[in-house]
């Protein structure tokens, strides 16, 4: 490619709603010495891309602000957090073995180079992501799937969402033989949750709506519990002898009212605060009965690693519930926000 190559990409030159979302010819990106360049197969929405979009993050000393994943955005932003493609270039440094493979982009910035960094930035938020032909990534966090026998729509659907899932079962420490709790089991990190809490030998207690209980059920639930209907009386029926793990990406209201809910020693994982980032609740509930919250904020490197493994041995399916090509990033970012599909949306550059 020439630095005269241009390609499609939807940007945001500010925040606000679906309108902001503009299609345009950019220069396609130049990889760095360590980076590889990936034509763009697939690229999968999240929650981040419409909060980021709106900026809704707000700041530590300003909840009210608009931001980006962690912190202001630099516009234009070409949106996307989610990769799967085939490498097509490399930079200098970088060995050219990997031209050619198909790859899955962990879309994480990092604090460090460590197994267990922590990330402080996000492909479409902190840097260009994948509502595009094109994308550069580090080819530290570029992970070979040639041989799964997952579709390219499949492995887009991966990062955020099972990376996200698989980040709060291993800070929850979910063990074979425990009861999980998955809240918003519906949405692309809830049944990311499902599958893989039942892979690991929980049993797996999903809160849903009543018209998508079946898909939670054959996602691998074990028991759906109506979420518009009496909650204690459900548990008690799913999980008499109560919760080990709630993986929480509701929060709200039910974090305010759902403590008892967890057995002595229980671990409360929030990663999401569809309901509300507003909770209340009794501290007694938490510190009498040794429960623990915890902030799960995506996945850590090794977390990532052990999802590609997974992935290339066909051990997780993803649900694709639809696919939009990327000129209508606005429609499918709009059907994203109605929460009516079950699975995960898809964009096709």
């Amino acid at each position: 490619m020439t630095a005269t190559d241009t390609m499609r990409a939807v940007r945001i030159t500010e925040h606000g709603g679906p309108e902001v979302l503009q299609l345009a010819d950019v220069p396609v990106p130049a990889p760095e010495p360590d980076e590889v360049l990936v034509r763009v197969a697939a690229a999968a929405l999240n929650n981040t891309d419409l909060w980021t979009r709106e900026g809704a993050y707000g700041r530590p000393d300003d909840p009210a602000a608009r931001s980006g994943w962690r912190g202001p955005v630099g516009f234009p932003r070409i949106q996307g957090a989610d990769v799967a493609g085939r490498v097509v270039a490399v930079g200098a440094a970088v060995d050219e073995d990997i031209i050619g493979r198909r790859v899955v982009v962990d879309p994480a910035l990092y604090d460090g180079e460590g197994p267990d960094a922590h990330p402080v930035g996000l492909m479409g938020s902190e840097r260009d992501g994948g509502y595009a032909q094109y994308v550069t990534a580090p080819r530290r966090r570029v992970h070979d799937q040639t041989e799964s026998p997952l579709t390219d729509d499949q492995l887009a659907t991966l990062p955020t969402a099972y990376g996200t899932a698989l980040g709060m079962i291993e800070r929850g420490r979910l063990q074979e033989g425990e009861t999980a709790l998955v809240t918003g089991a519906s949405g692309g990190v809830g049944i990311a949750l499902v599958q893989l809490a039942r892979a690991r030998g929980a049993h797996v207690v999903a809160l849903s709506s009543t018209p998508k209980t079946d898909a939670v059920r054959d996602a691998g639930a074990h028991a759906v519990v109506d979420r518009a209907r009496d909650l204690d009386g459900q548990l008690d029926a799913a999980a008499p002898r109560g919760i080990d793990v709630v993986l929480d990406v509701v929060a709200g209201d039910l974090l305010s009212t759902g403590l008892p809910w967890l057995r002595e020693g229980g671990r409360w994982v929030v990663a999401g605060a569809l309901g509300g980032y507003g909770v209340r609740f009794d501290v007694r509930r938490l510190y009498l009965h040794n429960a623990q919250l915890i902030g799960s904020a995506m996945h850590t490197p090794a977390h990532f690693g052990l999802l590609m493994e997974l992935a290339r041995r066909g051990a997780v399916r993803p649900v694709v519930a639809a696919a939009f090509p990327l000129a209508e990033a606005a429609r499918a970012q709009e059907e994203l926000a109605r929460r009516r599909h079950v699975g995960k949306i898809v964009l096709h550059p």
